[in-house]
């Protein structure tokens, strides 16, 4: 709770001053307060936030309140702003998304008559309730105990008991309709970035993007019987999290969990520990490096093998040329006169796939590379899929070794605010670790550089910024792009590859 009390002394006639540039500032966007403010009269609240309200709306403005979360200071008023400042769903444009039948642009008004439209935003593993399912309904209502369509993965879900959400409490309602947002418990198969709709009227709304994970470790329990409590607790993780990848190793056996940085994997081994009881062993982070081709190769490549049976016998004509950076892969097919059959296409580009996963240089995955299947041969008896799939794995492994490979880093975009007179310090650091210093700004008396950095700089930052600063600096990062490793570093990481080097580059 709080209380309020009556503004002190000698702190009037600072906040006279401030409420008169408000008043100023009011005026510029409602007529009416300007010829009151001008006019000596007096303006109530009621205008007053109003205005206020209008200016926000027209971006003209963007209210700041002061508050602490600790002991949950000012977080009352700062509640209080949102319905009294912020657009509520009838002030902002009418949602748009895609018919997935026709393709066609569908619009949605936040109208209970309109058909249902809703987004499903965050996924929560409930220890009482089992998964919680956030959502925000756009148009239409939602009803406990209905049925509703998920869109996104054409299947149906139940909505088993709709909730309204107060923080750690929870309302059971029976109808949530446009505009609000509220938590169904009885979903099987949607997850975060769903469209909920009508089956007869469908929509799919605006997915969320999602970035790739840039950092890894391996994880195990220190224990065998917890093994199978680590699968269950990793599954219901990722179903929280989106930007959270599992994979088995296929080489170790080990497990490895994939995020977005050291603090994104710490919290959540740190859920594992508090939430589901887990005793897990982490090993040090390792960087998600990527690798791809610099220049257009073509290549043919026969795979004949006799047995003392069936023979093996596939031959393919592809042409790789790499990609812009983010494009990905992508695969083109022109074959014409039935060279290799239409049933082995797919088999080709299944074992580009799998010859992608194992890359060129040093075992990482290769990106944005086309692969176009030229032409190719085959064989009556002996041409089987697999025959097919070993091949293109093979030509394409050949053909990439020629078109001069790269090996790529994640760089993070890196915001630092210092205080000045550790600035050079600061600077001085991140050129050690690579790093480019894009921008240099003040803000509120401090320094703000802006930089790319590789992220393998970036392991243990907090402490070197903490020790360079005398603890006043604070630093955030996202993740950037991938950009080519430099020549030497690239070929510590190859030595290492190949067991010829202990070395790790920084």
């Amino acid at each position: 709770m709080y209380e309020e009390v009556p503004i002190p002394d000698d702190m009037k006639d600072e906040v006279e001053e401030y409420r008169e540039k408000l008043m100023e500032a009011a005026s510029d966007v409602d007529e009416s307060i300007m010829e009151k403010y001008l006019g000596g009269k007096e303006v109530t609240l009621e205008e007053l936030q109003s205005a206020i309200r209008k200016g926000t709306l027209g971006l003209k403005f963007t209210p700041i309140l002061c508050g602490a979360a600790f002991k949950n200071k000012g977080v009352q008023q700062l509640l209080d702003a949102v319905p009294a400042y912020l657009p509520s769903p009838l002030d902002v444009p009418a949602i748009k998304g895609i018919n997935p039948n026709t393709q066609e642009e569908v619009v949605r008004k936040a109208d209970i008559k309109e058909p249902v439209a809703a987004l499903a935003f965050k996924i929560i593993a409930d220890p009482f309730v089992g998964q919680l399912a956030y959502f925000r309904v756009y148009s239409g209502e939602l009803t406990s105990g209905s049925y509703i369509y998920n869109s996104t993965k054409n299947v149906r879900e139940r909505i088993g008991r709709l909730l309204r959400m107060h923080a750690n409490k929870r309302e059971e309602v029976k109808v949530i309709g446009a505009g609000d947002i509220a938590a169904a418990i009885g979903f099987k198969k949607t997850f975060t970035g769903d469209t909920l709709c009508l089956e007869d009227q469908p929509v799919v709304l605006e997915a969320i993007s999602f970035p790739q994970p840039v950092i890894s470790v391996a994880i195990e329990p220190k224990t065998k019987p917890e093994q199978d409590k680590l699968s269950d607790c990793l599954i219901k993780l990722q179903q929280e999290d989106p930007t959270f990848e599992v994979k088995i190793d296929p080489e170790t056996n080990q497990t490895i969990i994939s995020g977005m940085g050291e603090l994104h994997l710490e919290i959540l081994v740190d859920r594992m520990r508090r939430e589901f009881s887990l005793d897990v062993h982490v090993s040090k982070p390792q960087v998600a490096f990527r690798e791809t081709i610099t220049k257009g190769v073509e290549h043919s490549y026969k795979h004949v093998k006799q047995t003392g049976g069936r023979g093996q016998y596939g031959h393919v004509e592809i042409y790789v040329e790499p990609r812009k950076p983010g494009e990905g892969f992508e695969f083109v097919n022109k074959i014409v006169g039935g060279s290799i059959p239409r049933e082995y296409i797919p088999a080709v580009q299944k074992g580009i796939d799998e010859a992608m996963g194992r890359g060129i240089l040093c075992g990482y995955s290769v990106v944005d590379v086309r692969v176009t299947l030229l032409d190719g041969s085959h064989h009556e008896v002996d041409s089987s899929e697999m025959a097919f799939k070993i091949c293109a794995s093979i030509a394409f492994q050949e053909a990439c070794k020629k078109a001069r490979p790269v090996l790529l880093e994640p760089v993070m975009d890196v915001e630092i605010v210092t205080p000045e007179e550790f600035m050079g310090d600061v600077i001085g650091n991140l050129n050690s670790k690579r790093g480019k210093v894009r921008e240099l700004s003040d803000r509120a008396g401090a320094k703000v550089i802006r930089a790319d950095v590789p992220l393998a700089g970036m392991f243990g930052y907090s402490t070197d910024l903490r020790s360079a600063t005398q603890g006043r600096a604070n630093y955030s990062m996202e993740f950037s792009k991938y950009d080519v490793v430099p020549n030497n570093i690239a070929e510590e990481l190859i030595a290492k590859s190949k067991g010829t080097s202990s070395e790790v580059p920084a």
